[in-house]
């Protein structure tokens, strides 16, 4: 009898609330009614962008037989990295791989960075060193030293990664170049960073994957718009033909992203899931050095493509419609029952493809964090570009 009452009376309230919600829903004079609309399409649009783009992050990947050898030019560029030259160079000179070289162009480096190389030199003839002179009265940045190493590389196929990363196994070289064939002019790679304590550090790690789920998907979906210099791959040929870095040589940013940018063909583009292929990179310690570093990249994206910076930021424009309306509307008995379910399918889709891309590029511990990160970067990233381009003109690669 108890059990009985119990579900007459469940069964009356929610029926009166929805009720309640049909009646509130059809008057299409309240002002309720039209945060609902607009909270649905944000929904929508953001749901869009999970199901049709980044959901191709959980697909399953044909491994990529070894093919050929293709002789490879690793490029890096290093201004004042003595201590990560001499920790992480040999785990790039002492790759699996029986037809590369490794071109380091020391820019203008007043630390020890000339003495590690030449140490380094004596031990791989596979080393090549390039120098740029110190000069106080020149201003330029690493667009210049990456022009200058490129040059210098004897081979058409190009790997390109930083002085402060290291790959994370020795067939980096390999699974990367199982990609260099007739049908691609780049091959884009993921570049994590390391891991250590502290939540800045898994908002970094956090942001790093979420911007490689975006770049690999959209790729895959036809729309390269950028790749990022810490595991990137292109041909030589492909570089001079477009005069590398010519059109937005002013600015300190976009050696990597503006490059694949105006040059990537839709058709013509490789991404490697394999996690031989992976590199890790330095993370930076406080909050202000990669404010700072954000701002510079920043700072080349309004450079992109129309119809890239609408699609960059359309969703994440959508996000955050979503998370205020949503909280506005939760104080409203009757609606909370639309905004409940948008928002638990929304995280549905939402934790399924985080999850996804954590597993596929090995970034740990960001998961249980992962809600409150899709909240706050919105807004971090609004801001970061915003000073970005306030700041281009005084921006410097080191």
């Amino acid at each position: 009898m108890k059990k009985d009452c119990t579900f007459a009376y469940s069964s009356f309230v929610i029926n009166n609330m929805i009720d309640a919600l049909i009646e509130l829903l059809t008057d299409i004079s309240s002002w309720k009614f039209w945060l609902v609309c607009s909270l649905a399409l944000a929904w929508a649009i953001d749901l869009a962008y999970y199901l049709i783009v980044y959901i191709r992050i959980g697909r399953r990947k044909k491994p990529v037989p070894y093919n050929q050898a293709v002789p490879v030019s690793v490029v890096i560029c290093a201004k004042n990295e003595a201590e990560n030259l001499k920790n992480r160079l040999g785990y790039i000179l002492d790759q699996d791989y029986p037809d590369f070289e490794v071109v380091v162009v020391n820019d203008q480096s007043t630390d020890d960075t000339e003495l590690v190389l030449d140490e380094y030199k004596q031990k791989y003839p596979n080393l090549y060193v390039t120098e740029i002179s110190h000069n106080e009265q020149f201003r330029q940045g690493k667009k210049l030293a990456l022009t200058i190493g490129i040059k210098a590389a004897k081979n058409e196929w190009l790997l390109l990664t930083d002085a402060d990363c290291m790959p994370a196994s020795k067939y980096w070289i390999r699974t990367m170049s199982q990609h260099f064939t007739d049908a691609n002019d780049f091959v884009l790679g993921y570049g994590g960073y390391e891991e250590r304590k502290g939540l800045l550090n898994k908002l970094i790690r956090y942001d790093a994957g979420f911007i490689a789920l975006q770049y690999y998907t959209f790729a895959e979906a036809g729309m390269p718009y950028m790749g990022v210099g810490r595991n990137l791959a292109y041909r030589k040929s492909l570089f001079v033909k477009s005069k590398g870095f010519v059109s937005h040589s002013r600015l300190m940013s976009g050696d990597d992203d503006l490059f694949v940018n105006e040059n990537a063909q839709k058709r013509r583009v490789a991404v490697s899931y394999n996690p031989d292929s992976f590199t890790s990179c330095e993370s930076k310690e406080t909050f202000h050095q990669w404010n700072t570093q954000k701002q510079r990249h920043f700072s080349a994206s309004e450079r992109y493509k129309g119809s890239h910076k609408f699609l960059l930021a359309l969703e994440p424009m959508a996000r955050s419609y979503f998370y205020l309306a949503a909280v506005v509307l939760s104080f409203f008995p009757p609606l909370y029952i639309v905004t409940g379910a948008l928002f638990l399918t929304r995280y549905a889709v939402f934790i399924f493809t985080i999850s996804k891309t954590a597993n596929r590029f090995k970034i740990k511990g960001v998961k249980a964090l992962s809600l409150l990160f899709d909240i706050i970067l919105p807004y971090i990233n609004l801001v970061q570009m915003i000073l970005g381009s306030l700041r281009r003109e005084r921006l410097k690669w080191k």
